[in-house]
């Protein structure tokens, strides 16, 4: 199995971050109204957008499909409440150019993507992710660690609704 990682630091001003990943790359987030940067959740759109792009051009280069111009649109549509705002939908849309792409090419392509290689698509639509909530708290700069502890363990397939009612639960 491998292992990816990211690391996220604040770094202000407000809610401004600094994301690392394993590969070496780093990014800023922030919220809309900060404006340094994406913020999270559209970072998950980003990221069904260049997974399933990058399948896609690579299946249709091994078809030896001509493309002069390729781009991938996705939109998500997020609940309003309660929170989280999840997304409902999420509309992936595929805009190739070519003088004689073939369509049984373009959409096998797609289809190949969205069910058997994209592992953006497989992790948004499957829900099996166990996702561990962990906390260490350091009392001072050093790199020893006074106190931690798991929180809470969230899915797989959980409803949002009964994400809520939980944080509800544990407030009283």
């Amino acid at each position: 199995m491998a292992t990816k990682w990211a690391r996220v630091r604040h770094i202000g001003p407000d809610l401004r971050l600094e994301a690392e990943t394993g590969s070496g790359h780093r990014l800023v987030l922030d919220t809309l109204a900060g404006g340094g940067g994406p913020g999270p959740s559209e970072l998950l759109l980003v990221a069904q957008a260049g997974c399933t792009a990058m399948d896609v051009a690579s299946i249709l280069a091994k078809k030896r499909q001509s493309v002069t111009s390729y781009e991938v649109e996705v939109t998500g549509v997020a609940r309003d409440e309660p929170p989280p705002h999840v997304y409902t939908r999420i509309d992936v849309v595929h805009r190739v150019t070519g003088p004689a792409v073939e369509e049984v090419a373009v959409r096998r392509a797609i289809e190949l993507s969205a069910t058997k290689y994209c592992t953006v698509t497989g992790q948004l639509a499957s829900g099996v992710a166990e996702i561990h909530h962990r906390y260490v708290i350091r009392r001072g700069e050093g790199d020893e660690a006074t106190i931690e502890g798991e929180v809470v363990v969230t899915g797989p397939g959980e409803s949002p609704d009964a994400l809520g009612q939980r944080a509800a639960g544990s407030a009283a």
